[in-house]
């Protein structure tokens, strides 16, 4: 694989932290951490970076960089087998051929980062955590 396992363990790492989040329940809210037991941690804000870190991170990746982590989901998703991993990267290029953009495709998927992982264990890699 082009793509390094670090690169796909971050964005695993990246995009629970972005799945845990719940939208804006106390626009108002005016309390800090120590009041609210820490609540808001896990409230998405405008302030919050998470899903434009990831943005920005499928943009630095190059073209087989990108099809490859596309790939991953695909075996993790259970749509192609792991022996098919050449067929899934061509058909993440031809996806991202046809005008689908990889970074709006991967954060449209519910825990994308538990597919890429199990995509990960499918290939016989893993993160290190």
């Amino acid at each position: 694989m082009d793509i390094a396992v670090d690169k796909v363990c971050e964005f695993i790492l990246r995009a629970r932290a972005l799945d845990v989040k719940e939208g804006l329940s106390d626009p108002d809210s005016g309390s800090n951490p120590i009041d609210d037991g820490a609540r808001d941690v896990l409230v998405d804000g405008t302030d919050d970076a998470t899903e434009e870190e990831l943005r920005e991170m499928i943009a630095g990746l190059n073209d087989d960089e990108r099809a490859e982590l596309v790939a991953i989901l695909f075996v993790g998703r259970g749509d192609m087998e792991p022996e098919e991993f050449p067929d899934a990267v061509r058909l993440a290029r031809e996806r991202e051929a046809a005008g689908t953009r990889t970074a709006d495709y991967l954060l449209g998927i519910p825990n994308v980062g538990d597919l890429l992982d199990e995509g990960l264990a499918a290939l016989g890699l893993s993160c290190n955590v």
